[in-house]
């Protein structure tokens, strides 16, 4: 019999983890941190407890299943964002059971556990896309390569006698990317006896099918390359994670005859193992530390702000972030009126971050900063990406995740449409709740 146990991202979005117990073997799909709560206590994680991070919210409550906690057999992360894979830190230590991700995903991983000063005793396995592999001996597992908004992000299969398991959370089908390989599609067509889909829900409501990231990039260039900015700093902000966002920047701003300067240390969480793993390749300068930064904005304020284009951390307001450093004077840096901002991002539609990037903004707008936002598409599939992927894994159930009660609600929705029957064959969850399918 299959179990499944929803531990977080059920009732918001973030937070994501999954359990799947298959006769008397568990396996925990996603470790992730709820990314609003944490915003404000950054510098608390390193002495927080587990108990005391689920008690703020910012990571599942793993409690729920403490009587699974011994038949853990391993934990599978679908890609290195940090509402996905941010809990691992604290959590999978609990577990006496190996790690396994894509190459990229586990790289990151390492570089968060050793920025925090962490170390697990658990195994962490690098798996290749598309390599099948035992967990145990009775469930194998393949990571399926597909699209989303940072690279090597996998739809998660597990191989049972019951039937199989497809995880696709999170996932965009982007016929076009500018970076990385398209969804493989011809493997998805060949699952067969897809018993289970546990599928993101964050955009179900949407009644399109997400553009793609070639979309972002024109975007991108239309802004970028405008004669009006001519002796003007630029500044661009985007997701530390988006490799093929940065990209597209710096080979913008080399068209622009920019010196491209990267700065913040999230931003080194991903680049430099994108560029060890030859992933990925970046012709700029790369600062990470702050009094590095400082001393480089001096030398820009010399040299030139009009030869510069400055890619940094902070397209969410964060407070400790680079930009807000940069809007608050903390580096003895001062914006000039007809300056460029270029938010390439939407804002998370969570309170905190919404008051966070209006808080920016409106000090951007004292300058006079020219200011560019939603320069942006999607890494999430919309309706039709659903529909899609529904017709290709033709599993038996779906569940929803990766959303408040809306969004799962959208899902379930679209799947009645194709022939579901909520209740059924379709399941609402909530954090906490577990689902027996025979």
């Amino acid at each position: 019999m299959i179990e499944i146990a929803s531990i977080g991202g059920y009732n918001e979005v973030g937070k994501n983890m999954t359990a799947v117990k298959v006769d008397d073997e568990v396996i925990i799909l996603d470790v992730g941190l709820y990314l609003p709560a944490v915003v404000g206590f950054e510098d608390e994680q390193n002495f927080l407890s587990s108990d005391e991070l689920i008690e703020y919210g910012a990571i599942p409550d793993d409690n729920k299943i403490k009587d699974w906690w011994s038949k853990i057999k391993g934990v599978v992360i679908s890609h290195c964002h940090l509402d996905h894979s941010g809990a691992a830190p604290y959590l999978v230590n609990k577990y006496n059971s190996p790690v396994f991700g894509t190459p990229f995903t586990i790289e990151v991983l390492k570089r968060i556990l050793r920025d925090k000063d962490i170390k697990l005793n658990n195994k962490l396995t690098s798996v290749e896309l598309g390599k099948r592999f035992n967990i145990t001996k009775n469930i194998e597992c393949e990571l399926v390569n597909v699209t989303h908004s940072t690279l090597q992000t996998a739809i998660v299969v597990l191989f049972t006698k019951y039937g199989n398991i497809a995880y696709a959370n999170d996932f965009k089908l982007d016929e076009t990317p500018t970076l990385g390989k398209v969804t493989n599609y011809e493997t998805l067509k060949k699952l067969e006896n897809v018993k289970i889909a546990i599928m993101d829900s964050l955009y179900s409501e949407a009644k399109e099918k997400t553009p793609s990231e070639n979309i972002a990039k024109e975007m991108l260039k239309d802004i970028l390359l405008n004669n009006d900015h001519k002796g003007k700093l630029i500044v661009v902000t985007t997701f530390s994670s988006h490799l093929a966002r940065l990209k597209s920047i710096a080979e913008f701003g080399k068209k622009m005859n920019r010196k491209v300067v990267f700065l913040g240390r999230s931003l080194n969480k991903y680049v430099e193992p994108g560029e060890n793993l030859n992933l990925v390749q970046y012709d700029v300068e790369s600062i990470f530390w702050p009094r590095k930064i400082a001393k480089k904005l001096k030398e820009i304020e010399k040299e030139g702000r009009g030869k510069y284009l400055i890619v940094c951390t902070g397209n969410q307001g964060e407070p400790k972030s680079v930009l807000s450093k940069l809007v608050n004077k903390t580096f003895q840096f001062e914006f000039m009126p007809n300056d460029v901002v270029v938010f390439s991002c939407h804002v998370i539609p969570t309170e905190i971050s919404i008051n966070n990037r209006r808080l920016m903004e409106e000090k951007l707008e004292k300058y006079k900063v020219k200011i560019y936002r939603d320069i942006h598409q999607s890494g999430h599939g919309s309706g039709e990406d659903m529909k899609t992927l529904i017709n290709l894994l033709r599993p038996v159930h779906i569940i929803p995740t990766h959303g408040d009660h809306d969004k799962l609600i959208h899902l379930s929705n679209i799947a009645t449409k194709l022939g579901y029957t909520l209740g059924k064959t379709v399941h609402l969850l909530n954090d906490g709740d577990r689902l027996k399918i025979e």
